[in-house]
């Protein structure tokens, strides 16, 4: 083999070496049970949505959840001061087979709490579960998964879960991005299923899209009020609960739960501007966090720009042979490797050809976020929170 090629494939090793490692240590949490055929005293199960300005999907949101086959559960919507005709349209929504729905009309936000930790205790301080559950109001539940989370957490005896879903991604820019945020969160998070001591409480995350409570653990750990002023609300109540010694568990039920989080390359930009530097923050050791964000930067720009371009300029005929093999090579595998990304997440394999532009976005994200922490814009407001 000559020197032309045999350092080109030396380079290419980080590439094998990542692809290797999303291979062999990525391991999603495993499916949840089926529900029992017949419950014998049920926990009777708070289900608390907060909202705001989600008119275009809180009807579909609460019609899964009403039509939930649990015998003995209540809705709680609270309607976080929405601008739009969120909670004329929840109302709408006829109770099914709940015990009680109620829409609350949120209270004024107080100093110091951020509008979703807020609408959370909000609705658990009316809640008269033995069992909470916080979901978004952008999500679907099929009518058997209120049923297989109890069972999970009583499988599991866990003081806590969340799952895992299906991430909805229907637009171009949905899934030309959302693939490399979600990328980003696997490596960082590699095995979702494996229990996690105090020790290891930095390295918890839940889902905020579903968590479910023990009411007393959510009560001993003060709950939402505990994570008032967080952005990456979520994040903080499952570091807090792990380490505080509880159990927590993640499991999966992407056939029986899906959210749809964004709809637009704005919507992309400014969700994940908010959370995206904060969340990864929260969870590496503080001597870690002032040099993290621009390793990020630069291991993206090098990992997923960087041979695209020099392949462009390759093909130029501007610059040696043994670059346009180095970065022919590499572009080809990344672009492959992506695409099964892309099909694990029900996306078209093609969309795998663009991840340079998918990447170029998602930097532009990460920048975004970084320049803006301790500034944060979501729903019409403004915060402003300190920096982990």
């Amino acid at each position: 083999m000559t020197s032309a090629v045999l350092w080109p494939v030396l380079l290419g090793l980080p590439w094998a070496a990542l692809i290797l490692f999303v291979v062999v240590r990525v391991r999603l949490p495993k499916p949840i049970p089926e529900p029992p055929a017949s419950w014998t005293a049920p926990p009777f199960v708070s289900v608390i949505v907060p909202a705001r300005n989600e008119e275009r999907s809180i009807e579909t949101v609460l019609r899964s959840l009403a039509a939930s086959r649990y015998p003995a559960f209540e809705i709680l919507v609270v309607d976080d001061r929405s601008d739009d005709r969120t909670p004329e349209r929840a109302r709408a929504v006829d109770r099914g087979r709940a015990v009680r729905f109620e829409v609350i009309a949120g209270e004024p936000l107080p100093e110091g709490w951020l509008g979703k930790p807020w609408a959370c205790w909000q609705g658990a301080t009316r809640a008269q579960g033995d069992l909470f559950v916080f979901t978004d109001a952008d999500t679907v539940h099929g009518p058997e998964l209120l049923g297989r989370a109890v069972a999970y957490l009583e499988e599991q005896g866990a003081d806590a879960i969340t799952l895992v879903g299906r991430q909805l991604l229907e637009t171009f820019w949905e899934r030309t991005v959302q693939p490399h945020v979600f990328l980003a969160m696997w490596i960082r998070y590699p095995d979702l299923s494996r229990p996690l001591g105090p020790e290891r409480w930095m390295s918890a995350i839940a889902n905020g899209q579903y968590i479910l409570f023990r009411r007393g653990a959510y009560e001993s750990l003060d709950g939402h009020r505990s994570v008032r002023g967080e952005v990456v609300e979520d994040q903080a109540l499952a570091q807090g609960l792990v380490r505080g010694g509880y159990r927590l568990r993640v499991g999966a039920a992407e056939d029986d739960f899906a959210t749809r989080m964004y709809r637009s390359l704005g919507e992309i930009v400014a969700g994940w501007s908010k959370n995206l530097f904060l969340g990864g923050l929260r969870s590496l050791p503080g001597w870690l966090r002032p040099i993290a964000p621009p390793l990020m930067l630069l291991s993206a720009m090098t990992l997923w720009l960087l041979p695209p371009m020099l392949l462009v300029v390759a093909l130029t005929g501007t610059v040696g042979e043994s670059i346009l093999i180095w970065s022919s090579c590499i572009t080809g595998l990344s672009a492959c490797f992506w695409g099964l990304v892309c099909r694990r997440m029900d996306v078209p394999g093609r969309f795998g050809l663009l991840y340079p532009l998918g990447a170029a976005v998602g930097m532009w994200i990460m920048i975004r976020s970084w320049s803006r922490m301790g500034r944060v814009e979501w729903k019409g407001r403004e915060y402003r929170v300190e920096s982990p």
